[in-house]
């Protein structure tokens, strides 16, 4: 008899629910993927909603005084209406603000709603919702659409539906994969942002030079066809699966039952359906045969019973307001990179649209690997905080090269992207993962899982009212001059380290800390 491969002895090792296990965790990280994946085509597009007018006017001017057919239109080929004012930068400001904010506020409902409705249909209605306005977005080109509103109230729209999804995936993840390595984990499945701001930044840079509206649609249908893949296949609890599994297994003992009751006198008949399931019993002696199942019960406790934990119950949970604010600070700098980044590289290092736009998915792939870095040494360590700060305190100078970039040459440029990006990315992915599953499932709340969905939404929430401050200081500050936008990135990079003193302090001089495992906070 050959061998059985080692592959094969592998993947044999896994039981069912490691395998769902797995089939979770690749499906949850596409999903989130395809959030940011439409999240990113509105970066690449600025700054062709408003380009260097300056090159195309000289150019018209030329071909006009050769006598040559003037084939330029200034006002179409130049900017998109009404992005080619003076204000631009505070228009495209006010439209990343429309999204933000209303993303900030409805983070903060979206959580509580999260606990009270299957998640599974809750994701599924917000991705399909954010792929038609996504889209509508888009359309705004194809329709030769000049109206601010319209952009307005379609971001707003979009940022109210995008809350639907971190709640959702962090609280899925969070029920399948214990504490045990759970920096580790949680840094890997949250390179997803990062991962789809890659992708949106690669979708959009092909699309943007010939035709912007596609820059959404495409990356709209994306999230829409994840939404239904996401209705059909995910399954929220491991507790689903078994219960699952026990209706399935009652069924089929239900329709054996069907099948035999009512036998009289056929003793040999009922041995054989007794050897087939060993779940009956015989009631009224062997001579009458009449066979009932006996159903296995599978004892799951049910999650109904558990309420659904307040709003400021979750505040009171250690630890969860000084790493809301400190996320607060974090997701600042970050979005501010997020939204503004390919046009500070346009405008810096006088780059094409597309160029920026590639250049910076470099920015995404060095937060990938601070992510797992972060999480890796936090696990290790036992010292979420800590790691938290050392990182923020290393962001700090870096942020502060970056602002010189139109000095580097291009392999400088290409190593301050990727460390800014591991810096920045790193403390912002550990807080919204495996900091929010660790405090969403802290020992206070004496097994209450439903908690996780409320503590993560306000995590993440109180993050995006720095995300929606971010982009629109930004847009504010750069008409001044770049250099101000870098100072108020730094300075929110301080802050940002001052709120997590507390914690520190606490970790390091905690006696109770361990390798692998994370510094339970004191109730206060």
């Amino acid at each position: 008899m050959a061998p059985v491969p080692p592959g094969i002895r592998f993947l044999a090792s896994f039981n069912r629910e490691q395998w769902y296990r797995a089939f979770t965790f690749v499906l949850t990280f596409l999903l989130y993927t395809s959030f940011h994946l439409s999240r990113k085509p509105i970066s690449i597009v600025k700054s062709e909603l408003h380009k260097n007018c300056s090159l195309v006017k000289e150019l018209a001017t030329e071909s006009s005084k050769s006598g040559q057919p003037q084939i330029l239109h200034v006002e179409v080929d130049c900017s998109w209406k009404p992005f080619d004012r003076d204000n631009y930068k505070q228009l495209l400001g006010a439209m990343d603000l429309s999204f933000l904010f209303v993303y900030a506020v409805g983070m903060y409902l979206s959580g509580i709603i999260g606990e009270r409705l299957p998640i599974r249909l809750f994701l599924t209605m917000g991705m399909l919702t954010s792929g038609l306005f996504t889209c509508l977005f888009g359309l705004g080109y194809i329709c030769n659409i000049h109206t601010l509103s319209f952009y307005i109230i379609v971001q707003i729209a979009n940022g109210l539906v995008q809350t639907t999804g971190w709640p959702s995936v962090v609280t899925c993840i969070g029920n399948w994969f214990g504490k045990g390595r759970r920096g580790l984990i949680m840094g890997l499945w949250n390179s997803h942002t990062s991962v789809g701001n890659i992708l949106g930044s690669l979708i959009a840079g092909y699309y943007v030079s010939s035709n912007w509206g596609l820059s959404f649609i495409v990356p709209g249908i994306i999230i829409a066809v994840m939404g239904i893949l996401c209705f059909l296949f995910l399954i929220e609890h491991p507790n689903d699966l078994k219960a699952a599994e026990t209706h399935s297994t009652a069924s089929n003992n239900q329709k054996l039952h069907k099948s035999w009751t009512g036998v009289n006198g056929h003793k040999e008949l009922y041995l054989q359906y007794k050897k087939q399931s060993c779940d009956t019993e015989l009631l009224l002696g062997q001579d009458s045969a009449v066979c009932v199942p006996v159903q296995q019960v599978v004892v799951v406790k049910s999650e109904a019973e558990l309420s659904a934990i307040s709003f400021r119950g979750a505040l009171c949970i250690p630890g969860v307001v000084e790493f809301s604010f400190c996320l607060l600070f974090a997701k600042l700098v970050s979005y501010t990179f997020l939204f503004w980044l390919p046009l500070y590289i346009t405008k810096a290092a006088h780059l094409d649209s597309k160029t920026a736009g590639d250049l910076s998915t470099l920015f995404d792939v060095g937060g990938i690997v601070g992510g797992i870095l972060a999480g890796v040494i936090s696990d290790k360590l036992g010292k979420r905080a800590t790691t938290c700060a050392v990182m923020l305190l290393l962001a700090a100078p870096t942020l502060y090269g970056f602002s010189m970039i139109s000095q580097f040459g291009q392999g400088p440029t290409i190593a301050m992207l990727l460390v800014c990006g591991g810096l920045v990315n790193g403390p912002y992915a550990l807080i919204t993962t495996a900091v929010s599953a660790d405090l969403g499932t802290h020992k206070s709340l004496k097994g209450n899982a439903r908690a996780l969905s409320t503590v993560t939404a306000i995590i993440d929430g109180t993050g995006s009212v720095g995300a929606a401050i971010g982009p629109l200081l930004a847009g504010l500050l750069s008409a001044q001059s770049w250099d101000q936008v870098f100072y108020m990135l730094m300075t929110a990079d301080f802050l940002a380290l001052v709120l997590l003193l507390r914690l520190v302090m606490k970790e390091l001089t905690s006696n109770k800390s361990r390798p692998g495992v994370a510094v339970e906070l004191k109730e206060h």
